[in-house]
């Protein structure tokens, strides 16, 4: 017993992150409705409190916990720096949003916490069962924040079709895995690698059962041709939620698939190259699909599904060319995990404040934000400018690392296919930028009032509230990331490196 509780100081953010959870939860029963803004406070003190003992306690660890269920090493470290930033960042950028439109905050602040500790763990799963139970934690906090906004019809649809495509996909990742089991007698990921190194040929069950894995994990990424729930779920999701499964869920997913593919898929090279072809055609389709449906959209969270899902083809064509040969493919995954984070986070900022002042979410609602809100637009432009990868912005370089990492692993065509997406999504992208700085203010929007919604002046022209403190700094601090990213990623390269070199260890 005493070796399995040696280690479990390890495991102190974790333990922090369900207390401060519960804590939020406590205090909220206490507090009346005129003092429920000192919960962000809590949640970002104590968030930064766990990022804080992380970087104190775990730098340098390299070890297995539970006899190999839980990594600790550079590789999760690295990902749960990023989840607290997320989780920050949505706390900020969204605390008058819930102010406004929410009711019951302690809950969605402690659902956002326990969404935050599943994604740290399935970071550190090396074992599927694990990796299950924290998906789930994190699965179920969204269900419920995709259907926070009770009164608004469209969040209730979206919640109900989210948990049943996600209770769905979860049941065919879990058959998936008894699948699995019921073949090879293992579900860590090194034991899963052991076993399909030592094989020439999969049997039908083992086959079916890493397909069914993939099938689920597919479907909580939204990769075509299992995106069907994105769209509708995004659009009715309250904004800091559309954001947080923009960035968060994915990100956190593909961490777990950077792990698994990485320890138990890609030791065994014979059967790794015929997946490898399976992902490459994925990630070309939902690269091209997610950008050429995007540009019939005309609601601003709708075009960000779609392109999240151009996106996330991206990012699979790096997991594609994973080799045990070089750490080049895993960093410009997790390099680009980084830049898309960065830089969605100015752009759901910018939507956010705009809506609480406008209530409006269409792109034709944009109509003149460079003359009443120059920052948001400027935020707004930076950010879709990086999504669509131009120079001197995050999103060029993380896509010039990870198209050269694809086309240099002898996948030219996969990585043409990315430039031409890229190139697709620069047009609907630079729609809404028009709209912003070309096309005149829509008076006919926004209407006169005294309840916080922009104003219009005897000019004539749109008058919005300013922007508030906490918003303004999210928008600072990460305009000045994405262009530092941009220009000068080499510290940050560094630090990935070193995460990579911990993940491909630990096979």
């Amino acid at each position: 017993m005493s070796g399995l509780t040696a280690n479990i100081y390890l495991l102190t953010p974790e333990f922090i992150l369900a207390g401060l959870a519960l804590l939020v939860l406590a205090v909220d029963l206490f507090l009346p409705d005129g003092k429920k803004s000192i919960l962000p406070i809590i949640c970002i003190s104590g968030l930064v409190s766990v990022g804080l003992v992380s970087m104190i306690m775990l730098p340098g660890v390299n070890i297995s916990l539970y006899g190999g269920i839980l990594a600790v090493d550079a590789f999760s470290l690295f990902f749960k720096i990023v989840f607290l930033l997320i989780g920050i960042f949505i706390i900020l950028s969204s605390a008058q949003y819930i102010k406004q439109h929410l009711s019951h905050q302690g809950e969605f602040y402690g659902l956002l916490l326990f969404s935050v500790l599943g994604m740290n763990i399935m970071v550190q799963s090396r074992e599927l069962l694990t990796a299950y139970i924290a998906l789930e934690l994190l699965s179920f906090s969204l269900y419920v924040m995709v259907a926070y906004s009770l009164s608004n019809a469209k969040s209730n649809e979206a919640g109900l079709k989210y948990i049943i495509v996600g209770a769905f996909s979860s049941a065919v990742l879990l058959y998936g895995l008894s699948m699995l089991y019921s073949a090879t007698g293992v579900t860590k990921f090194v034991d899963i690698g052991m076993i399909l190194s030592g094989t020439s040929e999969l049997s039908p069950a083992l086959w079916v059962g890493v397909a069914l894995i993939f099938v689920g994990l597919g479907f909580k990424l939204s990769i075509v041709p299992f995106h069907m729930w994105a769209p509708d779920t995004y659009e009715g999701a309250p904004l800091p939620v559309t954001a947080y499964l923009a960035i968060a869920s994915k990100t956190a997913a593909f961490a777990l698939v950077l792990r698994f593919v990485c320890e138990g898929l890609i030791v065994a090279e014979s059967l790794w190259q015929e997946w490898q072809m399976i992902f490459a055609v994925l990630a070309a389709v939902s690269m091209l699909v997610g950008n050429l449906v995007a540009l019939a959209q005309t609601n601003m969270k709708r075009l960000m599904a779609y392109s999240s899902i151009g996106h996330i083809g991206y990012i699979l064509a790096g997991v594609t060319v994973l080799s045990t040969d070089s750490l080049v493919a895993a960093n410009s995954v997790s390099f680009y995990l980084v830049g898309y984070a960065v830089t969605n986070m100015v752009v759901f900022a910018a939507i956010i404040a705009f809506f609480n002042s406008t209530g409006d979410d269409d792109i034709s609602s944009l109509r003149g934000l460079a003359d009443s809100q120059p920052l948001l637009a400027a935020s707004i432009a930076i950010g879709l400018f990086s999504l669509a990868g131009l120079p001197i912005f995050a999103g060029f370089t993380v896509k010039f690392y990870l198209f050269a990492a694809v086309a240099s692993s002898g996948f030219l065509w996969l990585a043409g296919g990315a430039i031409i997406a890229s190139l697709i999504s620069l047009y609907y992208y630079l729609q809404i930028i028009r709209q912003m700085y070309i096309e005149g203010s829509d008076n006919s929007a926004h209407v006169s009032s005294d309840d916080g919604h922009g104003v219009i002046s005897p000019s004539g022209t749109i008058s919005l509230p300013r922007t508030s403190f906490s918003t303004t700094l999210v928008l600072g601090v990460g305009l000045i990331v994405v262009i530092w990213l941009g220009v000068y990623p080499g510290p940050l390269l560094e630090i990935i490196e070193c995460a990579s070199e911990a993940l491909m260890g630990t096979r």
